[in-house]
């Protein structure tokens, strides 16, 4: 995928999912396509809106259109859909920071303050958290995000609820009793290293959590678009759409 725009076969692959664009009298009233390419320029490029170039329509039309599908959770939707074509012989599940820039912060209490910015304080600043879950080729299936100060075990069950897998990889930071049962509930092997305060140091396959790589390059995929590596927005639910666009675009590829 370009910088800033879908090739053919991309587009034919997620034309179907697209809302809007229904022709009229004077054909049709929104270029789906265009308005996708300059949401990608955007999470490529991590420009404010009003740097969107010309050739790609009015920011503040696109900006207006895009906070639309953030209520109507059209990418969510996209996401989900591409994540059934996941090759699940195994599950993967990590996180990773993302550092807030110093305008992410002060949404107004009217846009649901603290809870809905998902921003979260420690050493090195404001900072958000991605919890990702991956099949065995990377790609991701599910996306969760909190402040950054949240633990990684606070939402592995959300990770994993609803896979049939045949092994859960994760590092030890998941290594906790209420998760292996919960893993073994769903019939996976666990593959997760036990900490070394375990006073039981159960065994695990080593080979297969080499795996574990995968979903490490997954993210580092995601932070070449710099409007993930990086959060501007101030509402974690319009900075998880750009984070979605581009899990979205990875599955593209």
């Amino acid at each position: 995928m370009d910088c800033d725009a879908l090739r053919e076969d991309q587009w034919e692959r997620i034309k179907g999912f697209v809302p809007g664009g229904t022709k009229g009298k004077r054909g049709p009233r929104t270029d789906n396509r265009k308005f996708l390419d300059a949401l990608l320029w955007m999470a490529r490029s991590g420009g404010r809106w009003r740097d969107l170039p010309e050739r790609l329509g009015d920011y503040r039309s696109v900006k207006r259109r895009y906070y639309r599908w953030i209520e109507m959770g059209v990418l969510d939707e996209m996401l989900m859909v591409l994540a059934r074509e996941a090759d699940l012989e195994w599950l993967m599940i990590d996180s990773t920071i993302v550092r807030a820039h110093q305008h992410a912060a002060g949404a107004r209490r009217s846009k649901g303050g603290p809870d809905a910015q998902g921003l979260g304080r420690s050493r090195g600043g404001l900072s958000t958290k991605i919890h990702a879950a991956g099949d065995a080729l990377g790609l991701p299936v599910r996306l969760i995000a909190s402040p950054g100060q949240r633990n990684d075990i606070a939402f592995a069950h959300d990770l994993v609820d609803g896979f049939e897998t045949g092994a859960a990889i994760a590092d030890k930071g998941y290594d906790a009793d209420h998760l292996l049962e919960k893993i073994a509930e769903i019939g996976a092997d666990v593959v997760i290293p036990p900490k070394r305060n375990r006073k039981h140091q159960r065994p695990y396959d080593a080979d297969l959590y080499k795996e574990r790589n995968i979903i490490e390059r997954f993210f580092n995929k995601l932070k070449q678009f710099r409007r993930v590596a990086t959060r501007y927005d101030k509402l974690l639910a319009n900075f998880m759409g750009f984070v979605k666009l581009a899990a979205i675009a990875i599955w593209l590829r």
